[in-house]
């Protein structure tokens, strides 16, 4: 008898240990009914830089945009949950609390029970990772120089875009060594904003902590240092940054695809152009949150839905495209880079050539995916330890291309979002033909503004001349377009990257003939035919596929 009083207070504790479990939840409530806010006076919940992105891109400010109920959340605290976040976006709240707490928080009449998800335990775990520790491999000079070029960047520094007047969000795992090693210096204390800045793994706005990847991935976007005999430069090293932990890095559950939620409408309401995330997502230590690749439609998973309504901001979003490329089990992008707003990055050598980790697409409804690719085997960094070391996967190609849209933002100021990604990849050295693996190749600052400033001859009628095909598989041909006498006397064309691939100089008249060039053994991409007519040049844009 004394045994079995003893197994049944045993299960009596366990019970009770059961209820007064806690865990994290996310709820979303039925309406904003008075929020207190509306949309004709977003200055009391956006900043001017937000409001003036949408005025700029003739985006409207709706419902969406209104803070949660304030007096929603006081009746869900009322309750005895704790309430940690809450979203607008998405109108919820994650909570953090006991079964009977949620109990009570579910029969809330603006609550919408069916949708209350767990996602993740209750507490958080978060052991402090120690810095990698590296090694240097080759000069820094020569590594920084390469992945710079390799996108236009240099060129794009030569031309005075380094970022200035452009705000980039990091969304990682920690920034370990930013606010204390000295090529950080600079960065830390003139061009981070420390008050925006937030870590949602510790709701605290200590950043500095949990982990050295971020720290690596912000040196690559937005760092110019001397460190010992080598100087390194970043892609956007005079841009103001805010930085946001969304990652817990010993653990992974569907919460940190919230914190992602969460720090992009932060950001969002604080202004920023760009956000780069070198993270992603397709399974969890509990195998109901994993998801499927069928899930990896642009739509589905909560951190791609998160980043298409912020694209739908007027917001630029830049992302790896996962390290998935040798698990045969995936081996596709990962959630938000399958989401058609946001410019997924695969990973190539300076050769060109992709690495076999570099997730490839396409996307489970067939779009092409990655976007585009840049350098990320021996990729030049700098860690939390404040040395240079060599890295490698698509968390830093992410950072690199991030960059390149900073300067390109910081040009081209009044370009919507999508305007601004059709150019990237419209550009890219495989825009006539994109695959799977390198998507639409590799983006370049100088074919960007060519494909920008470069107005084709379908659109100019002003031209002397007609070209036909165009697009062209091999042969093309140069006509007058009306009938009088035009002294041809050279024909060049250059590359998207503004590299001369081919001159003829001639003395040729029209109007009874024609001029036919043969470009069948060129790669396929953009081009630009520059033509001198008399003492006058034309430029056209060419398309071979």
């Amino acid at each position: 008898m004394g045994r079995i009083r003893f197994v049944l207070f045993f299960v009596l504790i366990s019970a009770g240990i059961s209820e007064a479990q806690v865990n994290r939840y996310m709820i979303f409530f039925t309406d904003k009914t008075g929020t207190g806010h509306a949309v004709d006076h977003p200055e009391t919940f956006l900043n001017a830089r937000s409001i003036q992105r949408r005025v700029t891109q003739g985006i409207d400010i709706i419902a969406e945009d209104l803070p949660v109920t304030a007096a929603y959340i006081q009746q869900v605290r009322n309750t005895g949950a704790n309430v940690l976040y809450k979203t607008k976006w998405m109108n919820g709240a994650l909570i953090e609390c006991t079964n009977a707490q949620l109990t009570a928080v579910n029969n809330l009449a603006f609550v919408k029970s069916a949708d209350t998800e767990f996602v993740a335990p209750g507490g958080t775990t978060v052991k402090i990772r120690k810095s990698f520790k590296f090694g240097l491999s080759g000069t820094a000079d020569d590594m920084t120089q390469g992945q710079l070029a390799m996108l236009g960047i240099d060129e794009m520094h030569a031309d005075g875009y380094h970022g200035e007047g452009v705000i980039v969000a990091v969304m990682d795992g920690g920034f370990t060594g930013v606010n204390t090693q000295a090529p950080f210096q600079e960065i830390y204390s003139n061009r981070i904003n420390q008050e925006v800045s937030w870590n949602f793994v510790m709701n605290s706005p200590d950043v500095y902590q949990n982990s050295s990847h971020g720290t690596q991935v912000l040196s690559v976007l937005g760092v110019q240092a001397t460190v010992g005999a080598n100087d390194f430069s970043a892609g956007a090293y005079k841009a103001t940054f805010q930085l946001y932990v969304t990652e817990n890095i010993p653990t992974e559950y569907r919460i940190e695809e919230y914190n992602w939620l969460f720090a992009a409408e932060r950001a969002d309401s604080a202004g920023v152009d760009v956000i780069n995330t070198s993270l992603g997502y397709n399974t969890f230590d509990d195998s109901s949150m994993d998801y499927d690749k069928s899930d990896m439609d642009g739509a589905t998973a909560v951190i791609t839905r998160a980043a298409v309504i912020a694209a739908s901001k007027g917001i630029f979003l830049v992302n790896s495209a996962g390290n998935s490329g040798n698990d045969l089990s995936w081996q596709i992008i990962t959630a938000p880079a399958d989401a058609e707003d946001v410019l997924a990055v695969g990973n190539i050598n300076l050769q060109g050539t992709r690495n076999p980790n570099s997730s490839m697409g396409p996307a489970a409804d067939g779009r092409i995916k990655p976007d585009v690719v840049a350098l990320g085997t021996g990729v030049t960094v700098i860690g939390s330890n404040g040395a240079i070391a060599s890295n490698n996967g698509t968390s830093f190609s992410s950072p690199l291309t991030a960059g390149l849209v900073a300067g390109l933002r910081q040009r081209y100021p009044d370009l919507t979002r999508a305007e601004l990604m059709e150019a990237i990849r419209m550009s890219a050295s495989k825009a006539a033909s994109p695959d799977n693996q390198l998507g639409f190749g590799i983006p370049h600052y100088r074919a960007v503004v060519n494909y920008l400033e470069v107005t084709s001859v379908d659109d100019e009628e002003n031209h002397s001349l007609v070209v036909y095909p165009n697009p062209v598989q091999d042969t093309f041909t140069l006509a007058p377009r009306k009938p009088s006498m035009i002294q041809l006397s050279e024909v060049a064309i250059v590359n998207a990257q503004g590299q001369v691939v081919a001159v003829n100089r001639l003395a040729y008249s029209w109007p009874d003939n024609s001029y036919t060039v043969n470009i069948g053994s060129f790669i396929p991409g953009v081009y630009f035919l520059t033509v001198r007519i008399g003492s006058r040049y034309e430029t056209y844009k060419l398309i071979k596929i």
